[in-house]
């Protein structure tokens, strides 16, 4: 996965939108939380971090090329140290189902404003 795949991505679903938080993150957000970022500069860049499930997140991060985010691991985010060397498939499940859990947070009123259907979360 490069970075136009990811803004590719990160845009298709409902209530999403991409900004540049902190100088060097480019941050995927639904209805303005976190769900996934790609570090454009500094000592991360290219790396993609997102959120996970509570239940996979030290499943995930006893893998190689993959830890937990600095400063968002105890929201459970993994960084993805080097994402050419992961199946742009698993990193493109792995971004949906963050922007899943994200969504699924949200009120069910607000879900049905941004036209999110809360059963496909």
């Amino acid at each position: 996965m490069d970075k136009s795949r990811y803004r590719r991505l990160c845009t298709r679903w409902p209530g999403t939108a991409l900004d540049v938080k902190w100088g060097d993150a480019l941050t995927a957000t639904v209805d303005g939380k976190m769900f996934a970022l790609w570090r454009l500069g500094g000592p991360n860049a290219g790396q993609l971090w997102f959120k996970v499930d509570d239940h996979r997140f030290l499943e995930l991060t006893d893998q190689a090329g993959l830890s937990p985010a600095p400063y968002l691991a105890r929201a459970k985010w993994i960084q993805v140290e080097e994402p050419e060397r992961f199946d742009d498939e698993w990193l493109a499940q792995g971004i949906r189902r963050a922007y899943e859990l994200v969504a699924a947070k949200l009120s069910r009123k607000r879900q049905r404003e941004l036209g999110i259907e809360p059963a496909s979360l």
